[in-house]
């Protein structure tokens, strides 16, 4: 765990990061065994290495939809616009579309206490209507990767893993998209903030001709600095003490990407140091 954390810091505080951080580490993953298989084979004791890979594998792929289903909850719960939950959606199907067993071949892997005896769910639950438990358990055994095809089955299931990387990176990349929309909804709320905040003590801040500079960063925060042009030098420490107690007063405090534990706030502005402002609360 990171020990820079707060000690009020939660996951659930911000699911939606959690589920890009765990896409990620999955797309890694996949990238890894993918390129492993590709590559020598190696004998781990009495096993290949190839096939230790190919579990791994289909471990990672399916996990991918478990952060899929995450973002989408926490998409949901924060009320984001329905069109890129629906954009987050589409990603997911296109990633099914390219490996339609994912489920069923993870679950013979994870379920093998059931699938050994004839007696999972999903597809064995329905062949069990017409055949013996014994026989289902046959039916749907035997996994293994076969490098001749680069496809890796459980069964009657195949996945290709030539289509694996791919399919991988491009939902990962809808998490992201996903991800990135709700930061950027979250700075552009806390730019209305901090606008409406010193709008309201009189400080102006529409440029050009507003002596405080409100912007939104490409690095997803919002940034607070002083038109020195506009600011006369006998009013400038001033201003900037007034900034700081707006701020201050709405919620809000500026730090130095700097020295982040500074308190010199109203000298760093009057010396135009850009300051980030963020909330009081976690």
């Amino acid at each position: 765990m990171n020990s820079n954390l707060p000690d009020d810091w939660s996951p659930a505080d911000n699911p939606y990061s959690i589920a890009l951080s765990e896409s990620s580490w999955l797309r890694a993953t996949v990238a890894l065994t993918v390129a492993r298989m590709h590559g020598g084979d190696v004998q781990v004791g009495w096993f290949s290495s190839r096939q230790i890979d190919a579990r791994t594998l289909v471990i990672a792929l399916r996990q991918l939809l478990a952060a899929v289903k995450l973002e989408r909850i926490a998409l949901t719960d924060l009320g984001m616009d329905p069109a890129v939950i629906t954009t987050l959606d589409n990603a997911e199907q296109v990633f099914l579309d390219a490996l339609p067993n994912i489920k069923h071949v993870r679950d013979g892997l994870t379920h093998f206490e059931d699938w050994a005896r004839g007696r999972g769910s999903g597809p064995q639950k329905d062949a069990r209507k017409i055949a013996d438990p014994r026989d289902v358990a046959r039916d749907f055994w035997s996994f293994g990767y076969d490098p001749l095809t680069d496809t890796v089955t459980m069964g009657s299931f195949t996945i290709s893993v030539s289509a694996a990387v791919t399919a991988a990176n491009a939902l990962c990349d809808a998490i992201y998209a996903a991800t990135r929309e709700v930061d950027q909804r979250s700075t552009a709320e806390l730019r209305d903030q901090v606008v409406q905040a010193l709008t309201d003590a009189t400080i102006r801040c529409t440029p050009p001709q507003g002596p405080v500079l409100v912007s939104q960063g490409h690095d997803m925060r919002v940034w607070l600095s002083f038109n020195l042009s506009n600011v006369p030098g006998g009013e400038q420490k001033e201003l900037a003490e007034r900034v700081a107690t707006v701020t201050a007063q709405a919620g809000l405090r500026l730090t130095s990407s700097a020295f982040p534990e500074a308190q010199d706030i109203a000298e760093r502005l009057v010396a135009g140091e850009p300051l980030r402002v963020e909330r009081n609360d976690r």
